[in-house]
């Protein structure tokens, strides 16, 4: 057991990157100062913790085998239910489980209020060697060691794979070799690769998008531009109109008062 940096006695800072530096320590210090090899280790992970503990199964061929306790299959998923993964999503476990090649054992409670048990399920399905899980009725998040289930299910797993033979290859990686994939390649990076590979056909569509409004926009504006004529033409037929009623109204004025004078001629004549 260990203290991730920032929590307990360690000291630095928590982040995701540290966690792994941690374990990734931890691992070192069983191989180096206790002489433990790959075969020999079960990593254990509990809810944040398996992010951890998957990212350093990946990188460890001849591990003997993974525990995954009320795991999570990413922090994004804890919060929201989305679908694919998103480069800024950290712990994503969705994506590194199917590349652990050992034995691997999950438990999870029915009832967890905290992360879903749908998570540990799921991780499950994707395991490229499945041990029979173990699903707590009842279950919480923080009280699965206190079901007898739990012990009894954990010391048969371990049993069944210290009777298996070990998985260890004939050129087994060294710490070195593991620092040299961290920084050439960084495992936890690759679904973040895979993700901006998804993107770019959002970018496409973007710019399709933009090209429909531009068309929308074009067409519409010509519309406009269409209507707009056609008003000014109907004002200027409407300013035209007026302009010859007031001509023609000005014309009956000047003939009424025509009219009225000859009448008024006739009149004294009359006289």
């Amino acid at each position: 057991m260990y203290d991730y940096s920032g929590y307990g006695q360690s000291s630095g800072k928590p982040s995701e990157h540290n966690t792994y530096a941690d374990i990734e320590a931890a691992y070192k210090c069983l191989e180096e100062s206790y002489g433990a090899k790959q075969e020999d280790i079960i990593l254990y992970g509990q809810s944040v913790g398996s992010g951890p503990t998957l990212d350093l199964a990946v990188r460890l061929p001849g591990l003997r085998a993974v525990v995954l306790h009320s795991p999570i299959l990413s922090g994004l998923r804890v919060m929201y239910p989305v679908k694919r993964t998103y480069w800024f999503d950290i712990y994503k476990n969705i994506d590194k489980i199917p590349l652990v090649r050992c034995p691997v054992l999950v438990i999870h409670g029915t009832d967890d209020e905290v992360v879903d048990c749908s998570h540990g399920k799921q991780l499950w399905e994707l395991c490229q060697e499945k041990y029979e899980p173990l699903w707590l009725k009842g279950g919480n998040h923080c009280d699965l060691e206190l079901f007898p289930e739990y012990l009894k299910h954990l010391k048969k797993f371990i049993t069944t794979v210290e009777k298996s033979p070990s998985r260890r290859s004939s050129s087994r990686r060294s710490t070195d070799g593991i620092e040299r994939s961290r920084r050439s390649t960084d495992c936890f990076d690759a679904p973040r690769r895979s993700t901006d590979r998804r993107e770019k056909p959002r970018k496409s569509t973007d710019r399709l998008e933009k090209l429909r409004f531009r068309e929308f926009k074009f067409h519409n504006m010509d519309k406009v531009e269409k209507v707009r004529i056609s008003f000014d033409q109907m004002e200027r037929s409407r300013r035209s109109v007026e302009y010859h009623e007031k001509s023609r109204r000005s014309v009956d004025v000047q003939l009424e008062r025509a009219r009225k004078s000859v009448d008024w001629l006739d009149r004294i004549r009359a006289g």
